[in-house]
């Protein structure tokens, strides 16, 4: 097993992050070394679940905070081992979001006393199917663990405030017609050519944009996918137009879908996945103190994080990170060396004895 040493330089730490490769599924020499470094500090209790490490302190303080970062990354793009170019850590995982990871572990490590309770949690999963997500699995057999007053997910956020996050609806939209062979087309009704009308709509329509405590969340809907016939010579008679619906959280997943359906009253409409989104939730208590004490503008959350799993259980959560969002999942993905420092300065800030955020929870 590679040792990590989580009260080395965030830098440093990262790096052996990084080095160590941990794609979806196959987290488990990671998370190894996580819980053992994680053992090694007796003011925290450690669990395990899967490839999952989840650690707490219990000091009895008036608010806790769940700091969360998901283990795994996406596939290898010759893009191991981490290379270090002037101020930026270039490698697999480095924005997305081993560096994340590494403020968390150097906060683990450098706050036997902070001023509130802490739960770190390192899961695995995060970049493939829902069902397999190590967070998910957490939250429902041990839904106590990762509630909180204030989830903060250290997905890549630039440094900035992240808040809440967009829903996804995926929906297919199918077009009939009839067969017929090609070369007597007229006998047929061609379901390709009658989709036109509902890419055209798709074309016309105006996303909309809804602002929720001061953010504005600007929706999407998109075709991402069109499938039609069976063979060169057969006229099809059907067709299938997949979209993608990312709508506010204000939206329930049911309303949701009411809009989609509604768009779209004379066709069959199947819903393959309607995940809800979080609220920003920056009028609660701890979130506020947070914001106030980075001074940094919140952004809202143009996509979907684990935040939103948060939210379900009824914990605020924001996504606070180090690196640039848009480089999550590249080949040249890297992390500012002096992003991850922010982070860390600013949370140790925050979480420390002498941290100034104040207030009260019965959990």
């Amino acid at each position: 097993m590679t040792p990590l040493d989580p009260t080395a330089d965030v830098l440093a730490l990262t790096r052996a992050l990084v080095d160590i490769p941990s794609e979806s599924g196959h987290e488990a020499r990671l998370a190894d070394a996580v819980e053992s470094a994680l053992r090694a500090l007796p003011w925290l209790t450690v669990e395990r679940i899967g490839h999952s490490v989840v650690a707490r302190t219990q000091l009895g303080r008036d608010r806790r905070v769940v700091i969360a970062g998901h283990l795994d990354t996406v596939p290898a793009a010759d893009n191991l081992p981490s290379r270090l170019d002037g101020g930026l850590l270039h490698g697999l995982g480095a924005c997305d979001m081993k560096g994340g990871v590494a403020v968390a572990l150097r906060l683990a490590a450098a706050l036997p006393a902070p001023a509130h309770d802490i739960t770190y949690v390192f899961y695995e999963c995060e970049e493939v199917a829902g069902d397999r997500n190590g967070l998910a699995r957490i939250a429902a057999e041990r839904p106590e663990l990762v509630q909180a007053d204030l989830a903060i997910l250290m997905e890549p956020s630039d440094a900035g405030v992240e808040a809440g996050c967009q829903g996804v609806l995926m929906a297919d939209i199918a077009v009939r017609g009839e067969r017929a062979h090609t070369a007597r087309a007229w006998k047929g009704v061609n379901a390709a050519h009658r989709a036109a009308a509902v890419l055209r709509r798709l074309d016309d329509h105006t996303a909309e944009r809804i602002t929720i405590d001061g953010l504005e969340y600007r929706e999407g809907l998109s075709a991402v996918a069109v499938r039609a016939g069976v063979a060169g010579n057969v006229v099809p008679d059907l067709c299938v137009i997949t979209v993608n619906l990312r709508f506010a959280p204000s939206r329930s997943p049911r309303e949701a879908e009411a809009y989609v359906r509604g768009l779209f009253p004379e066709y069959e409409v199947e819903i393959t996945e309607n995940t809800p989104g979080a609220l920003p939730g920056l009028d609660q208590e701890a979130a506020a103190s947070l914001v106030a004490y980075l001074g940094v503008a919140p952004r809202p959350k143009l996509g979907w994080t684990d935040v939103a799993r948060f939210a379900a259980l009824g914990t605020p959560a924001l996504n606070y990170g180090p690196g640039d969002p848009s480089l999550a999942h590249t080949a040249g993905e890297y992390v500012p060396v002096e992003q991850l420092r922010e982070c860390e300065a600013r949370l140790m800030g925050w979480l420390g004895p002498s941290s100034p955020s104040g207030g009260t929870s019965q959990r």
